[in-house]
């Protein structure tokens, strides 16, 4: 049996994507090269490994064990190789980051330029998202999401958790009162995640006390700097998470917090990755920004 790994490297590509033509652009070959290559490697090895269509190409029970075997074989190859150019050599090339719009704005201009200045060969593209990662045609390098995230073929990995105050503007609390349980948020104007139903279940914490309250409010947000620009507006009491350059934001914008002492259930935020071989440039960012993260959040 002639097998070659680089024809099993390339059933691997296609087996993942699901698409002869997002693997042959992933590995920069034409398409009919990548079939007529898997084709060979499925008559080496007698089976029939994939089921074509015009639209899609599905596994077959033995496609499916062959790649299961195979991609971590595959992987540990490739990092081996990348181990080797990069013990010569800096982390360099494009990578390709997906994260939320309101972490970007924070988090991003006070610690890019340091990075940039450490890792001068890496170029960074910046995707300012929030929307679920599709493990098929996912072109990024990495992706940071907030809260849980559904099973998958990326790799998830934590990062941290982190935890959220509330806050309010100073005239809001005038006009409405100042919340003085927890349950007093029922009758206030909470400014809820977009993402949640219209009514939302806030669990707070002091200690080892827990509450849960169920909150509304007139207004909805995806993005949690809005949800402060919109309390700072008067509109209502804003989770806001816990870390520094953000305290600094809400501080700027004249919210106060209500009350202290408590915090929302926290959020984790994890990195999503396409395999569990991390390439140079990646672990050199994960590495870079964990630290500096995890520092700029002060907990009470």
């Amino acid at each position: 049996m002639n097998i070659k790994l680089n024809d099993i490297a390339l059933y691997v590509e296609v087996a993942r994507r699901k698409n002869f033509s997002r693997a042959a652009e992933a590995l920069n070959i034409p398409a009919s090269t990548l079939s007529r290559r898997v084709g060979e490697l499925e008559r080496s090895v007698g089976m029939r490994l994939l089921n074509r269509s015009t639209r899609r190409i599905e596994l077959t029970d033995a496609g499916a064990l062959y790649y299961q075997r195979c991609r971590g074989l595959i992987e540990e190859a490739r990092v081996a190789h990348e181990q080797l150019i990069d013990m010569n050599r800096s982390p360099k090339g494009l990578l390709r980051i997906s994260l939320p719009n309101s972490l970007a704005q924070l988090f991003l201009p006070a610690v890019m330029e340091e990075f940039s200045e450490k890792y001068p060969d890496i170029e960074c593209d910046f995707d300012m998202s929030s929307e679920a990662i599709d493990p098929v045609s996912n072109q990024f390098d990495l992706a940071l999401r907030f809260g849980q995230q559904p099973d998958s073929d990326l790799v998830s990995r934590k990062i941290l958790m982190m935890p959220r105050e509330l806050y309010a503007s100073p005239r809001y609390l005038a006009r409405r009162g100042t919340p003085r349980t927890p349950a007093d948020l029922a009758s206030h104007e909470c400014l809820r995640n977009s993402h949640t139903d219209d009514r939302s279940v806030w669990e707070l914490r002091n200690g080892s006390q827990v509450e849960r309250v169920v909150v509304s409010g007139k207004m909805a947000a995806s993005h949690s700097g809005v949800q402060a620009r919109l309390a700072a507006s008067g509109l209502g009491i804003a989770p806001v998470p816990v870390f520094d350059m953000m305290r600094q934001a809400v501080k700027s914008a004249g919210l106060v917090p209500v009350l202290p002492g408590w915090s929302l259930a926290p959020v984790p935020l994890y990195a999503l990755l396409p395999t569990q071989t991390i390439p140079a440039k990646t672990r050199a960012f994960l590495s870079f920004i964990e630290p500096r993260l995890i520092g700029g959040m002060r907990l009470n």
